[in-house]
C-alpha cells in the first residue's frame, strides 16, 4: 500500500549568491586566477540581481502551499527582505530558513570557500532537518500556478522532466567527424564546460548508457537516494574539491535523477511545463509569451534568465505582471 501523498512532507531548497555584495566580490577575486571586473557588461549580466530571489521565494509561498520548509543556502549572506519573507512564510504555515555553506560543508570545511554551484549543490542533501522529499529550485525559476505534491512526486517517487539523448561520444556523426580529424592529425577541441556535459557525467556515474537532458525546471529529490550512494564519501570529496566549475564534475540533481531512473523509481515527463525567457527582444513578444503561459493549463513554471538585461519598458511590464500574479487572491 502506497503512502498517501498528503502525508509526505516536502521541502524546497534554493541556492543563492548576492553578486552585488562587495565582501563576496573581494573573496572570489582572492581565489580566482583571473580577476573579475564586476563593472563589465559580461559580469553585470552574470552576477547582477533585480530581486529574483524575493520572487522565487514568494512564488513558492503562494503557489506551493504543501511546502513545509524553504531552505535558502548562502555564503554568509541574506536578502535584504529576508525578515519580511520569513514573516510571509510563517503566515502560510511555512518555515523559511537561511543555511550557510559552513553548515552543509561540516566535516568538509577544507573545501571552503567555494564559488562553484556544482560543489555547493553536491552538499544540499546534508542540510540539517531536511525532509526525505525535497525540491531544488533555481533562483531564476518561479512557480506561477498552483502546484501540488503530485506535480513533483507520485507515490513518493520523483518526477523527471527532460528529453532522452545519446552521449556526445555515441553520436555517429560526431564520431565520424572526430575520426576524420584524427586521420588528418587535426587536434580535437575539448568540450567546453557546459550544463549538458555535467549532466552526461552524472548519468555515466549512475551507470547509464544514455541520459535525460533536463529542462530548466525544479528538480525532485529523495535524500535517501543520495545518502545511500555516498555512504563512502570519496566521490563526493572529488566533486567538491573544485572552487570553480570543472568539466569532470557531476551535477548532484542530475545524478539523483539518473539513480532513480536506474532503479526504476521515477515518473517521466517529456514536456517541460515551462515558459522560458532567455532574450527580451520586444514588448509584444513578451506579452504574447506571458499570455500563452496564462492560457496553457499544463504550464506551471517561468524562467527568466538575465532578466536585468531587459530594457526598462519590458522589465517594468514583466515585474508588474509578476507582482499582480503574486498578489491575486
Amino acid at each position: 500500500m502506497t503512502k498517501p501523498l498528503e502525508n509526505i512532507q516536502v521541502d524546497a531548497v534554493i541556492t543563492w549568491v548576492d553578486g552585488n555584495d562587495k565582501n563576496w566580490q573581494k573573496k572570489i577575486n582572492t581565489y580566482s586566477d583571473s580577476k573579475i571586473n564586476f563593472s563589465s557588461e559580461n559580469h553585470l549580466k552574470r552576477y547582477n540581481s533585480i530581486g529574483e530571489i524575493d520572487i522565487a521565494i514568494k512564488s513558492i509561498i503562494k503557489f506551493a502551499p504543501f511546502i513545509k520548509n524553504i531552505f535558502l543556502v548562502t555564503d554568509n549572506q541574506s536578502p535584504e527582505s529576508f525578515d519580511s519573507l520569513k514573516s510571509l512564510a510563517q503566515k502560510k504555515g511555512m518555515n523559511l530558513e537561511l543555511v550557510d555553506h559552513k553548515t552543509i560543508f561540516r566535516g568538509f570545511e577544507e573545501y571552503l570557500p567555494t564559488f562553484n554551484s556544482c560543489s555547493i549543490i553536491s552538499m544540499l542533501f546534508k542540510i540539517p532537518n531536511l525532509s526525505e522529499h525535497f525540491i531544488i529550485f533555481n533562483d531564476d525559476t518561479f512557480v506561477m500556478k498552483e502546484v501540488s505534491v503530485n506535480d513533483f512526486f507520485i507515490n513518493g517517487e520523483p518526477i523527471v522532466r527532460g528529453k532522452w539523448q545519446a552521449f556526445n561520444e555515441d553520436k555517429k556523426l560526431r564520431k565520424s567527424y572526430h575520426e576524420i580529424l584524427s586521420f588528418l592529425d587535426v587536434p580535437i577541441k575539448k568540450d567546453k564546460i557546459s550544463f549538458k556535459k555535467l549532466q552526461q557525467n552524472s548519468a555515466q556515474l549512475a551507470g547509464m548508457d544514455k541520459y535525460v537532458r533536463r529542462f530548466h525546471t525544479p528538480v525532485s529529490v529523495r535524500k535517501s537516494t543520495l545518502t545511500n550512494f555516498f555512504k563512502e564519501d570519496s566521490l563526493l570529496r572529488e566533486n567538491i574539491q573544485h572552487k570553480f566549475r570543472n568539466q569532470n564534475q557531476f551535477l548532484l540533481s542530475s545524478l539523483s535523477e539518473h539513480l532513480e531512473i536506474k532503479n526504476n523509481t521515477y515518473h517521466y515527463r517529456n514536456y517541460s511545463q515551462l515558459t522560458y525567457f532567455r532574450s527580451y527582444k520586444n514588448l509584444s513578444s513578451t506579452k504574447l509569451k506571458l499570455k500563452w503561459f496564462e492560457k496553457k493549463q499544463k504550464k506551471l513554471f517561468l524562467t527568466f534568465q538575465t532578466l536585468d538585461m531587459a530594457d526598462d519598458e519590458i522589465l517594468d511590464y514583466i515585474l508588474d505582471w509578476i507582482d499582480k500574479r503574486l498578489s491575486e487572491n
